[in-house]
């Protein structure tokens, strides 16, 4: 029970450090996922690649969809959409992966399609707002209306090295 109680305050300081880092501004790639679009620090991101069906792991949760071999890497694919529960998660034409560096490890995130990269000034940037408990929003580290486009801004190393995802080591 200490090393959930513990996890959960990484998770918390992680996510207040990024919000601080979110809200000085910076370039984001953003995403949908769903009728939602997303931003991500560009600086997070690796690569960008077309969606090809990943090797399945026995008895992984529903969201990692198995692994790929990205030029000798063993890369784990997470589907986003079924990670923050999208009503479908359909593969198409259009849906990607984007490939990350988290905390040194590579992890490959499945985005129903990117749309563009935005630089956002700290003024666009307004905080996340404060949901019930049983919303986890400590990803979630901004939100910015960009040309009439909701745009929410996650912290993606916070995502990952959540303890429920279990794919990097908490540090």
């Amino acid at each position: 029970m200490d090393m959930i109680h513990e996890a959960a305050h990484v998770a918390r300081h992680e996510a207040a450090r990024a919000a601080s880092a979110s809200q000085s501004g910076g370039e984001f790639l953003t995403f949908r996922l769903g009728a939602e679009e997303y931003g991500i620090d560009i600086l997070k991101v690796q690569e960008i690649r077309s969606y090809e069906a990943p090797t399945r792991i026995a008895n992984a949760p529903s969201f990692i969809k198995g692994v790929v071999n990205l030029r000798g890497v063993i890369v784990p694919i997470v589907d986003l959409r079924l990670k923050l529960g999208c009503d479908s998660a359909d593969y198409n034409s259009f849906t990607v992966v984007i490939v990350l560096n988290v905390r040194g490890r590579v992890v490959g995130a499945v985005v129903d399609s990117v749309s563009d990269v935005l630089e956002l000034s700290r003024d666009s940037i307004k905080p996340a707002p404060e949901m019930a408990s049983a919303v986890d929003t400590s990803f979630i580290t901004g939100i910015s209306n960009v040309n009439d486009r909701m745009l929410i801004l996650m912290d993606i190393e916070a995502l990952m090295a959540s303890a429920e995802m279990g794919l990097i080591d908490a540090a």
